[in-house]
Order: C-alpha cells, then sequence, then structure tokens
C-alpha cells in the first residue's frame, strides 16, 4: 500500500525530526491550547502525533489518548521514545483517519493541516467534526511560509481554516499568531482552537 502523500519525506528524517520534536516541551509549543484543555476525564486524539510528545504530555495530564501517526518510522520513535505513557497508536492518515474512534473531547491537529489538498482539508475536517465530542475542542496550528525540500505542503490561511471549520459545527473561541519555535526566521505559526456545537456535513450534494 502507498503511503499517503501527506508524510513524504518524514519517515527518511523521522530520527532527526522526532529528536527536534522532542527538544521542544508542549506546554510552551501549545501554551496557547492550555486554558481550552477539557475537563477531566477525557478522551485525546492526537492526529499527526509526531514523536509521541503532545501524546505523551496529555496522557500524563490524566487524558486518555490516542496518538494517531501514519509515518511507521516516527511511531515506533514515540513508542520507544513514551513506552511509560498511557497512549494508544493508531496507524491511520489525514483525511480518512480509518480505524479512528470517536468521540474526544480533545482533537489536536498540530502542524498537520498544511500537508492537505483542498478536497483533502474538505473531507478531513467533516471527519474531525465526526470524531469531536458536542462541546469538545478541536486545536490546529497551522504552518505558513516556504515548504522545506521534499516536502508536500499548501498554503492554507486561518480565515479559510475557521470558515471551513463552522461550516461543519466547530465555532472558533480562539485565534493566535506566533513565531517558529524551531527558530526558522521565515516560519510563522497560527493557533486555532474550535468548540465542537454539533454534528453536520459538508462537501456532500
Amino acid at each position: 500500500m502507498a503511503r499517503p502523500r501527506g508524510i513524504v519525506g518524514y519517515g527518511e528524517d523521522a530520527e532527526e525530526l522526532a529528536c527536534r520534536y522532542e527538544g521542544v516541551a508542549f506546554e510552551e509549543v501549545h501554551g496557547e491550547l492550555l486554558p481550552w484543555l477539557p475537563a477531566l476525564p477525557g478522551r485525546a486524539a492526537d492526529i499527526g502525533a509526531g514523536s509521541g510528545r503532545d501524546a505523551a504530555a496529555l496522557a500524563a495530564r490524566g487524558y486518555e489518548v490516542v496518538a494517531v501517526e501514519p509515518t511507521p518510522e516516527l511511531r515506533r520513535f514515540g513508542r520507544r521514545q513514551h513506552d511509560d505513557a498511557a497512549v494508544t497508536w493508531v496507524d491511520a492518515a489525514l483525511p480518512a483517519l480509518a480505524g479512528v474512534r470517536g468521540p474526544f473531547d480533545l482533537v489536536l491537529l498540530s502542524a498537520v493541516w498544511m500537508h492537505l489538498d483542498e478536497r483533502e482539508r474538505v473531507e478531513g475536517m467533516r471527519r474531525v467534526a465526526e470524531l469531536t465530542a458536542p462541546g469538545g475542542c478541536v486545536a490546529i496550528s497551522l504552518r505558513h511560509g516556504p515548504p522545506p525540500a521534499g516536502r508536500r505542503m499548501f498554503a492554507v490561511s486561518a480565515a479559510e481554516t475557521v470558515a471551513l471549520a463552522g461550516r461543519c459545527g466547530l465555532a472558533v473561541v480562539h485565534r493566535g499568531e506566533g513565531p517558529d519555535l524551531l527558530g526558522r526566521a521565515d516560519v510563522r505559526w497560527s493557533t486555532l482552537v474550535f468548540r465542537a456545537r454539533h454534528h453536520t456535513t459538508v462537501g456532500r450534494k
């Protein structure tokens, strides 16, 4: 089976990338999300979990965590690095997220949304909304800037993402902008937090 197009380039550099991710704390990366974390007990899904840093941090806070990562090399690193964390790893990819079962009180999509083209973003947002419990929280970080060589990335604005999420029953409750924590001067990030109102469908006629 062919790998999802969005993960091209990640397997080859998995060890280096994972170590880089692990060098920045969850609280530093997701400081804007902390006030919006759902009350415990709760279920959390880390979509595109990478090295497992965020999944492990959420588990340490007391959430029941599912880490979804389609890159085998990153899944292996995450399991090894965080073998003491109460995290269930799942091999699945956006937009379909086949085999991922909600509902979740928190769905985190950190640095993954820009790998989807327009059609995939429509399908992916609908699927994310389906997986989110009513009143649950969805957090998305968007990368802005030139893509690294060999990576599949698209320019995705915060405004487009907010509009698409709204059509899927996700209401924006927080917007933020910030620099790249890995020191790349030509990269910046948007942080968006949504609250699930209800489940609906989008893109089907």
